[in-house]
């Protein structure tokens, strides 16, 4: 019987998969995300965003992701995880050389690009396999079931909020009641008719705005909404050039942001409490931050082997290594001799996206002697003729 025990049996299916938190949510249309995403689209929000903006409508409705569903089972897995020791805090003969990779930073490789808390360390696989041991025991019960984690078929947060596992924030994360933000989401969209128990959890945030004000590029216009063209998790992520106005303000990000998380009270003051489910099912070591020397020296298969569980448009190493670019022009030293060597190799790249933010780099490091004078390629002649 789908039952309030047999929800709590689903439950503790999880539970060896460091999921902290679980409900259940109806399989309606998901009314409020539906209008949310099509008023971001109609105002120009999105900035080419896919993801659940690519066909609202599909990722709005659970009967498009299992015909005659019923209910959606919603998982919350933490992923705030102690920071790793700074890799200059550790001596150089704690590693040896020859079992060093690219991914792992350490101390005399110069400029770290930093990695935001999500992607330290593939979370999403554990909770994949938490959420494939409750689909697994819905199908043996006679019912079908499809498991969903970071994917565009359903807008995650909106399922957890009517589960009653958190608020949305003026951040429009989702806050876990009692435990913060810093969380992965992920669900089994079913036909069994399991109970909703849980009414939806009322707004905590009150009159805070420390997200709105705490955000490097105002790109929380206002409580809930995101102009994703300004928002550094979004431009780290998404193809092309990189605008101008915003190269400074990435700083020493190289893929992620956490500010408007690092700065929410409960987020902060809540999320400790589940390092130790965070480390849960683990297969890599977390890594904070990552050497832009390395990576730019990497070859694309090195690349892709490194940070590849990273979401890159179309596989391509390029746009990581576009933004190791901007983070060894915000954090660099123009005196450092490896520094000069790799700005060198990417001031004539083959790829003239590299080349260009190259000459930005170059520019910030005082590195004049090794730009060109001219390119043929557009976008570098720009960047060549900007001051």
């Amino acid at each position: 019987m789908a039952d309030a025990a047999y929800v709590a049996r689903l439950a503790g299916l999880t539970e060896p998969f460091g999921i902290t938190h679980t409900g259940v949510a109806p399989a309606d249309v998901l009314g409020h995300a539906r209008d949310a995403l099509r008023h971001r689209i109609d105002h120009g929000l999105v900035d080419g965003m896919q993801f659940t903006f690519k066909n609202p409508e599909r990722s709005t409705d659970p009967q498009r992701a299992v015909l005659g569903a019923r209910s959606v089972f919603v998982a919350a897995r933490p992923y705030l995880l102690a920071e790793p020791a700074s890799p200059n805090d550790a001596s150089p003969n704690d590693a040896s050389p020859n079992d060093a990779s690219p991914n792992d930073a350490r101390p005399n490789d110069g400029p770290l690009g930093r990695v935001a808390k999500y992607a330290w360390a593939d979370h999403y696989a554990p909770l994949r396999e938490g959420l494939w041991a409750v689909a697994h025991q819905l199908r043996r019960d006679g019912w079908k079931a499809v498991a969903f984690a970071d994917d565009n078929s359903i807008v995650d947060r909106e399922v957890a909020h009517l589960a009653g596992i958190g608020w949305y924030g003026k951040n429009a994360n989702l806050l876990v009641q009692g435990a913060g933000s810093f969380f992965v989401l992920g669900c089994v969209v079913t036909t069994a008719p399991l109970p909703v128990a849980a009414e939806p959890v009322a707004d905590g945030c009150g009159s805070c705005r420390r997200c709105l004000d705490g955000c490097p590029t105002g790109a929380i216009i206002e409580p809930g909404v995101i102009d994703a063209a300004r928002c550094l998790a979004w431009v780290l992520q998404k193809p092309g050039i990189v605008p101008r106005h915003l190269l400074s303000a990435i700083g020493d990000r190289v893929y992620g942001c956490d500010d408007c998380q690092d700065v929410c009270p409960p987020a902060v003051r809540l999320g400790v409490r589940h390092a130790g489910s965070a480390l849960a099912g683990l297969a890599q070591t977390p890594r904070s931050h990552v050497s832009v020397l390395a990576l730019l020296d990497a070859d694309d298969q090195e690349v892709l082997a490194h940070w590849g569980r990273w979401y890159l448009a179309d596989r391509d190493p390029r746009w990581i290594r576009r933004n190791a670019l901007l983070v060894l022009g915000n954090i660099g030293d123009g005196g450092d001799g490896d520094v000069q060597r790799v700005m060198a190799d990417y001031l004539c790249h083959h790829d003239p996206l590299l080349r260009a933010h190259a000459v930005w780099a170059a520019r910030r490091l005082g590195l004049h002697h090794l730009m060109p004078a001219t390119d043929p390629h557009p976008d570098v002649a720009a960047e060549l003729a900007a001051r």
